[in-house]
């Protein structure tokens, strides 16, 4: 294999990194606004499984993805909702309100989908019109041909659909809202000393409603990408974790922006690689196992967050119910 080869196999992983990041981007993001203002979010899952349900159904009825994606977040926020309303206004607990939420949405979207399309839980394939389909960069194929940055420019930048492009947009937004705005301030104080901010005359309950919707925006727009971008129909269980990876790099990140951006496209590697590696043989042991390959980014995760990122310390009132003192 000469150097164009494993330039191209190397652009061909890295493209692959980018698809399998995009929703654990999002999803991280989400879960960013929701943790930094003291409210766990483990329900990051369950919301957008039902932003993947509702994403198929609808663009499998109108024929339309942004509408279908739009669906999806209504959906997406109303779960958020139900998450805030137990755990902000009812100070239940955050965790077993997360939970609860995944639990529902997984069953509900079987339920739903047996009911209503009748195929063993899942959506009709959809059409190319009821898809973010790809977009090609221009000049992607006049610079094809041009060694080393043709390649790169093809097959790692260009070619992706609008959902990808919009997601690595979104980190550096995310950064200037919590760091370079009022908003921001006064979320990040919130999940540090919600009393404080009690203190100054500024809803507690207000902001923490603000972040968790807007995890509720973000997780919709995640799950329509699985969905409606990334795959074609809704399947059972799609989501396959990334909900629980994207809180993993929350914690791997520390709940900085671009570091969680870091975090999310390591992981979203390890899942590609593991992809390029299946049905490779080892010498001397053979083919490795599927079911070995699938579970490599899990158990990596797992290590990594255990040995390799140092102390992470989150926010001092995250998963702290407010209590206003009378």
């Amino acid at each position: 294999m000469d150097f164009s080869d494993l330039w191209l196999t190397f652009l061909l992983t890295l493209d692959a990194t980018l698809r399998l990041a995009t929703p654990l981007v999002l999803a991280a993001m989400a879960g960013l606004f929701s943790e930094r203002s003291g409210v766990v979010d483990i329900g990051l899952e369950g919301k957008m499984l039902a932003a993947c349900f509702t994403s198929a159904s609808v663009a499998y009825v109108t024929g339309s993805p942004w509408l279908a994606m739009f669906a999806a977040i209504g959906v997406s926020m109303v779960f958020a909702l139900i998450h805030g309303f137990a755990t902000i206004t009812h100070k239940g607990d955050q965790i077993v309100s997360g939970v609860a939420l995944n639990i529902l949405a997984s069953g509900l979207t079987i339920i739903l989908g047996l009911s209503w399309f009748r195929q063993g839980g899942q959506t009709p394939s959809l059409t190319q019109e009821g898809r973010f389909l790809s977009i090609e960069l221009p000049g992607a194929d006049l610079l094809a041909n041009v060694p080393v940055l043709g390649p790169l420019y093809k097959e790692l930048l260009s070619g992706h659909n609008i959902l990808v492009y919009l997601a690595f947009a979104l980190v550096p937004v995310v950064w200037w809202v919590l760091y370079r705005t009022r908003f921001g301030l006064r979320l990040r104080a919130v999940g540090e000393n919600p009393k404080a901010v009690d203190t100054a005359g500024i809803s507690v309950n207000g902001l923490r409603y603000r972040a968790v919707l807007i995890g509720g925006v973000l997780c919709g727009i995640a799950g329509s990408y699985i969905a409606i971008a990334h795959n074609a129909a809704f399947t059972r269980d799609m989501t396959a974790g990334a909900g629980y990876i994207a809180l993993a790099a929350l914690i791997f990140g520390k709940w900085r922006p671009i570091g969680v951006l870091f975090a999310c496209l390591l992981f979203g590697f390890l899942q590609s690689f593991a992809m390029r590696i299946e049905g490779v043989p080892v010498p001397g042991i053979g083919a490795i196992p599927v079911q070995l390959i699938e579970a490599v980014p899990y158990i990596l995760t797992v290590v990594l967050l255990a040995g390799f990122i140092g102390k992470a310390i989150p926010p001092k009132a995250i998963g702290k119910p407010y209590v206003k003192e009378r």
